[in-house]
Parts: structure tokens; C-alpha cells; sequence
């Protein structure tokens, strides 16, 4: 195994000769044992102040030279909007019902209404609202009524940045859900399956398969580049982290750190480390606590955990800036997912359907809350990652919503739209934007086009960038 570090690490050393001779580490550096690749947070050292002097420090401190992440966060079965969207726009907005877990984060979010994605509409298909909501809601386009394998969406907003930019990155995009895709059959009124399961499309007839194993996913985002599945597997017959096996080369570059820089990788390490624990303690509790049945090693048996497991791993994959654009389906379209942590037991879809029935209502506003608190949780550990003179959370863009504003109407306007981090302070949240008439979502993809450095002229049914966005 140490020839094998040492023949792998030969590129490494050569970077850390560089950066011994010019004060200037690459951010495309990465740790590297037998199977195992660890990128690095961003650091003072990648930074261009040690070469450039003032100017370039009042640069970093602005945050130009830290990239900018874009995420989406995607809900299925609308929401209860009265208990959702505040009373009054503005600054002095009050939070709602179903977004209290926002309070801390109240000034690093934009909550907006009166968007809507007009595509997701039947427009003479009939039925199969659910289908036509997540198949339209990234890509702005209307699903082709298919069950079979002439399905036909479009280009979704992700993967229109990830080819613009994703050639800058280990990764061009991560793709993350809880639920299972499926690419064939007939999930709703004669849609195929692709479209109840997926938001993320990187052409109009092919969706992109999500991660929904923890486990898998940590090992996409820290697997060898060499991808040495053998290697994968003793690391994992020995119980070794995959800090274990990259441990040489992180004490040398410690070495050459400083002492900001050298707390970071500690303080870094520590969150890989814990979140390996809690993957390895959700595999233990999965085989434990259900015997006769076999589940998917590494899928948390608490769902609260599982979704927290793969906002870690969303924040370790912008962290590392390994991707800057990721997709994250909390439940497929039409999800029938129980929530027994909130004391809810019937299925989502099956509740959504209330007929403004005041018991059912109040389940799905549980729903609802525990699905913010949960976001609120990814807003908390962005935040909590310093880079240069900001945070994490300042670098990012993340929307969450659903393709549905009402599931009962299975209404495809007021979504219920938010955006968290402030973009390089190209966005301004802190606010409640109500639109004066209805626009569409994919006018707001325009402007996040832009701050990705991914402008086209128009997306969907665009009409033009969303203003406001700024302040």
C-alpha cells in the first residue's frame, strides 16, 4: 500500500513544490491513498493574496475568486400555502406557520410567490399533474404524455450550467433524492416514471440518475479517481476511514500550511469523519432493527437522518468545491411517503388530496414544517463554513420549492419558492417578494444563469430575468 501512496501521490508533491516556491496552493489539489481521493475546503492558500497583494484582498474579501454554488431542492405534492407564504412583502416580513425553522436564517433567505411554470400545466393531456410537475419544473418544458420510451422533456437548469461549467470541477453535477427512480413504467395517468422521478435532465430524453445511498454517494464524492473498487472494499474489510488512507499526504501538506489554513483541515476532517460514523451507524441500525427484510445497505432507517446524511454530503460536495451544481428530490412526484417522525402515517400524495378536510391539512402542514426544518438544518452547516472573508452559504444560490403550489388543485402557479445564500452578494435575501402578476419560474433560472456564468437570452417560456433579486 505505500508504494501504491507514493506512486499516487507523485502529482501532489510536485503541487506542494510549487506552492513552497510561489505561497499558492491549487484548488484542484486533492489527497490521495489506494481507492480513496479527498478533495480539500477552500483555503487561505488558494486564494491570490499571498501574490497579488492589496488589491487582490480587497478581491477575496468581496468574494471574487471564490466560485459561486447553485443548488435545487426539490419537494413533491405542493404545499398548504396559506400556512406557507407570509402576510406582508418585504424586509419586515413576518415568518409563516410552516417556515418558523427559518427564524436564525430569516435574513439569508429570499421567500418569493406568484411564480409559476406554466409547462407543468396539461395543456389537452388530461391528468398526471404530479408527472408533469417535476418533469417541468427544471427544465421548463412540457412532458411528452408517454409511458414508453419516447419520453421527452428538455435540458433542465442544472445540467444547462454543469455543461457550461462543470468542466471546472471533479464532478459537473450531483444528483441526490431519497426515493428510487425509475426510468420505465407508468407512475402517473400514462407518464412514465422518468418524469415522476427525476428533475434533473442533461438532454430532453435522458434523465440523470440520482444518489439515494449515503454511502454510494460518499464514495462518488471521495471514491480514487482510479476507481479501484478492490481497494474500496478492503478499506471497508478493515474498517479504515477514508482519512486513514490519505493521512500521508495531509501531514505533508500540513506542513506547508499555516495556522488558519491548518485548523480548517482539521475542523474539515472532522465533519468527514463524523458523517462516515453516522453512515456506517445508519447501515448497523438498517440491518439491526429489520432482519427479515433486506434494505439497501447504507439507506438510514430514520428519515430525518437520511435527509440530513445527504445535505452533509451536498454542503461536503460545495465545501470541496468537487461540484458547484447539485440536485437534491427530498421525495419523487406523487410520493406516498409516511412521516411517522412528525406523527403523520398516512401517505404525502394520498394526504394532499385533503378537500380542505381541517385534519388532513394540519398533517400536511407538519409535512411541510418538518421539510423546512430540514433545509433549515442545510442552511445551518453552509453557514457554518467560513470562506475567505464570508461563508459557504454567502458563495450559494439554493432554491427550494415544488412544481405544485396547491396539491389539492394541483395548481402549477404560486409555487412555493425559496432562495437561500447570497450568490457573491449578487443577491440581497432577507425579504419576501410577492410579484406583481404572474411570471415564470424560469425567468428566475435566467438570473441564475447569469451569476453562474451561464447567460443564454431565454429558458422555457421565459420573458425575461427576474428583477428584484438584488435589493
Amino acid at each position: 500500500m505505500s508504494h501504491m501512496m507514493n506512486h499516487i501521490t507523485a502529482a501532489n508533491r510536485a503541487t506542494l513544490r510549487t506552492f513552497s516556491n510561489s505561497g499558492l496552493l491549487s484548488r484542484r489539489l486533492m489527497l490521495k491513498g489506494l481507492g480513496a481521493a479527498v478533495a480539500l475546503p477552500v483555503l487561505d492558500s488558494m486564494l491570490a493574496t499571498h501574490a497579488l497583494g492589496v488589491a487582490a484582498e480587497k478581491a477575496v474579501a468581496a468574494g471574487k475568486g471564490i466560485p459561486t454554488r447553485l443548488a435545487f431542492v426539490f419537494q413533491p405534492n405542493g404545499v398548504i400555502q396559506s400556512a406557507w407564504f407570509p402576510k406582508a412583502p418585504g424586509a419586515d416580513y413576518e415568518l409563516s406557520e410552516s417556515l418558523a425553522a427559518l427564524a436564525p436564517h430569516k435574513n439569508d433567505v429570499l421567500v418569493i410567490s406568484g411564480l409559476a411554470q406554466d409547462n407543468g400545466r396539461a395543456k389537452g393531456d388530461g391528468p398526471g399533474d404530479h408527472a408533469r410537475a417535476a418533469g417541468s419544473f427544471l427544465t421548463g418544458a412540457h412532458p411528452v404524455k408517454t409511458a414508453g420510451a419516447n419520453i421527452k422533456v428538455g435540458v433542465s437548469a442544472d445540467q444547462h450550467v454543469a455543461a457550461k461549467i462543470g468542466n471546472q470541477t471533479r464532478l459537473p453535477s450531483l444528483e441526490l433524492g431519497i426515493e428510487p427512480g425509475r426510468t420505465s413504467g407508468n407512475c402517473d395517468s400514462g407518464y412514465s416514471c422518468a418524469y415522476s422521478s427525476s428533475i434533473s435532465w442533461k438532454t430532453e430524453s435522458t434523465p440523470m440518475a440520482k444518489e439515494i445511498n449515503p454511502r454510494q454517494a460518499f464514495e462518488r464524492l471521495f471514491g480514487g479517481e482510479e476507481n479501484n473498487p478492490e481497494a474500496r472494499a478492503k478499506r471497508a474489510a478493515n474498517r479504515k476511514s477514508i482519512l486513514d488512507v490519505v493521512a500521508g499526504d495531509a501531514a505533508k501538506l500540513k506542513e506547508k500550511l499555516g495556522q488558519t489554513d491548518r485548523h480548517k483541515i482539521d475542523e474539515y476532517f472532522t465533519a468527514v469523519r463524523e458523517i462516515e460514523s453516522r453512515i456506517e451507524q445508519a447501515e448497523t441500525n438498517a440491518k439491526n432493527t429489520r432482519p427479515d427484510y433486506e434494505i439497501p445497505k447504507g439507506i438510514p432507517k430514520d428519515g430525518g437522518e437520511h435527509l440530513r446524511l445527504m445535505y452533509d454530503l451536498m454542503m461536503l460536495a460545495f465545501r470541496t468545491d468537487s461540484t458547484r451544481v447539485a440536485t437534491f428530490m427530498v421525495g419523487n412526484a406523487g410520493s406516498n411517503k409516511t412521516y411517522p417522525m412528525v406523527g403523520v402515517n398516512e401517505g404525502h400524495h394520498e394526504l394532499s388530496h385533503h378537500r380542505n378536510e381541517a385534519d388532513k391539512m394540519d398533517k400536511l402542514k407538519k409535512i411541510d414544517k418538518f421539510q423546512i426544518e430540514q433545509f433549515a438544518y442545510f442552511i445551518q452547516q453552509l453557514k457554518s463554513v467560513k470562506e475567505g472573508e464570508a461563508t459557504l452559504l454567502d458563495h450559494c444560490a439554493v432554491m427550494f420549492g415544488s412544481g405544485l403550489g396547491d396539491g389539492n388543485a394541483h395548481s402549477h402557479h404560486n409555487l412555493p419558492i425559496i432562495v437561500a445564500g447570497r450568490a457573491n452578494k449578487t443577491i440581497q435575501p432577507g425579504r419576501y417578494i410577492v410579484t406583481e402578476k404572474e411570471i415564470p419560474l424560469n425567468n428566475l433560472f435566467l438570473s441564475l444563469f447569469d451569476r453562474m456564468g451561464a447567460s443564454i437570452d431565454s429558458f422555457g417560456d421565459s420573458n425575461g430575468r427576474m428583477s428584484g433579486l438584488e435589493g
